[in-house]
């Protein structure tokens, strides 16, 4: 969170609303997400998931984790979300410690406590189905492959290389920890169900993205195109005072109108800043909130999508870009940016959004410590293309419509202005 970003969290404790928050998303806790947290009420941060620094353990039995993990996702590396991986597997054994289970548990605890109070937000945040996709044994048992190798749950960021049945036990995994997920989804509404809270609580299910399991032949995502399945992530919405069960509705959301209608809820007006809407009145009619959406990678390509076609728009020379990272908060995911990279930043004036602050202009360069991880260096496809999703929903065949990209252009400069995109945002892209 910037200094000058509204939070939603501390919109609600301004109304009298508590927000409790329950995760075990362990990146909140790392430089580059350690302003999140803090906004709610309350919150708990259950320990163990993926990379998570959590036990500790200096001399590790090597030998014996040699053995039992892939070459590919075991690394003695100091500091490494594999190696911390590996250790913190070693105390997780029981299904009851499963980091999301007890995200769940947590949640039923709050719901317990706090049943007959008003005005509360719960938001129960588990990491999974993240890789690696480690769940229970009684999850995997109807997805067994057969596979006898070295524990195989944790694919690479890029391209498939893996010979067939590496593959299958990698999705087998997948599945495994989605039906986790499932599980625990379906004890939360038994919940609703038994305490009636179907009456006077509202239910939100969504993600914050997809992951490709060998389509286009990826796996993951940050390293490629934003395809559909990346990109494309459910929402699930109850309104007690909107019953419409089974209803769907057409209208392009995007996860920052989840922070509007959150405050709509609670009957909370949202800054003027705030270009997230609330999604509730589109459970009472099913009528168009946006023509388009933006969204995409850093220094790769600007995508737009109006719910019919995608245009994935890059710049001619990932490598040779003009671009720049405008922040008052200079962390990465991992570190503080490093005084090479500030050393020539500038002051940049406010932005439409900056309530009048000035931001540090930040040059991205090829030694920017996160340039090859999720910067320009990082991407593995670089071509323009335009997708018709209603022809083609699985973007397997780009389409030559100079019409139609001509249109989603004027579509894409229109919303890059109004985000407030800097003048080097359309250059890179020959705009």
């Amino acid at each position: 969170m910037e200094p000058y970003d509204n939070s939603f969290p501390e919109l609600l404790h301004g109304a009298g609303v508590y927000s409790h928050l329950i995760t075990d998303h362990f990146h909140y806790w790392e430089d580059g997400g350690a302003t999140y947290h803090n906004r709610y009420d309350s919150y708990e941060f259950v320990r163990g998931q993926e990379g998570d620094p959590w036990k500790a353990m200096v001399q590790p039995p090597w030998e014996r984790l040699r053995e039992m993990y892939h070459a590919r996702q075991y690394s003695e590396e100091a500091r490494s979300y594999p190696r911390h991986n590996m250790v913190n597997r070693g105390f997780i054994r029981e299904e009851a410690e499963f980091p999301s289970v007890q995200c769940f548990a947590r949640g039923f605890e709050f719901l317990d406590a706090n049943q007959a109070a008003d005005n509360w937000l719960l938001q129960i945040e588990t990491f999974d189905p993240h890789e690696p996709f480690q769940a229970p044994a009684r999850f995997k048992e109807k997805f067994e492959t057969g596979w006898t190798g070295p524990v195989r749950d944790w694919p690479r960021y890029g391209r498939v290389d893996e010979l067939p049945e590496e593959c299958e036990e990698l999705r087998a995994n997948y599945y495994a920890t989605v039906s986790l997920c499932d599980s625990l989804l379906g004890e939360l509404l038994d919940r609703f169900d038994a305490q009636d809270l179907w009456r006077d609580t509202a239910l939100v299910v969504t993600t914050d993205h997809g992951f490709l399991l060998g389509e286009h032949d990826f796996w993951a995502k940050n390293r490629m195109n934003l395809y559909e399945e990346i990109a494309h992530i459910p929402l699930f919405i109850h309104d007690p005072r909107r019953a419409k069960p089974g209803a769907r509705r057409g209208a392009l959301t995007q996860t920052m109108d989840l922070a509007a209608t959150f405050l709509d809820f609670f009957g909370v007006a949202r800054p003027a800043e705030m270009e997230g809407r609330s999604l509730l009145p589109v459970i009472d009619a099913d009528h168009a909130l946006r023509e388009a959406i933006l969204y995409g990678y850093f220094g790769g390509a600007v995508n737009v999508s109006d719910g019919r076609y995608t245009y994935h728009r890059f710049p001619a020379d990932l490598r040779k870009q003009d671009i720049y990272q405008y922040t008052l908060m200079p962390t990465h995911i991992f570190e503080p940016f490093s005084t090479e990279e500030l050393a020539d930043a500038t002051l940049a004036p406010p932005f439409a959004f900056s309530k009048g602050v000035p931001l540090l202009k930040v040059p991205v360069t090829e030694r920017s410590p996160m340039y090859d991880v999720y910067g320009p260096g990082a991407l593995l496809e670089d071509e323009t293309r335009l997708y018709d999703l209603r022809d083609d929903p699985g973007q397997l065949h780009p389409l030559a419509d100079p019409a139609v990209e001509a249109r989603m252009t004027a579509l894409m400069v229109r919303l890059m202005r109004e985000n407030n995109a800097p003048d080097e945002a359309f250059a890179r892209l020959g705009l």
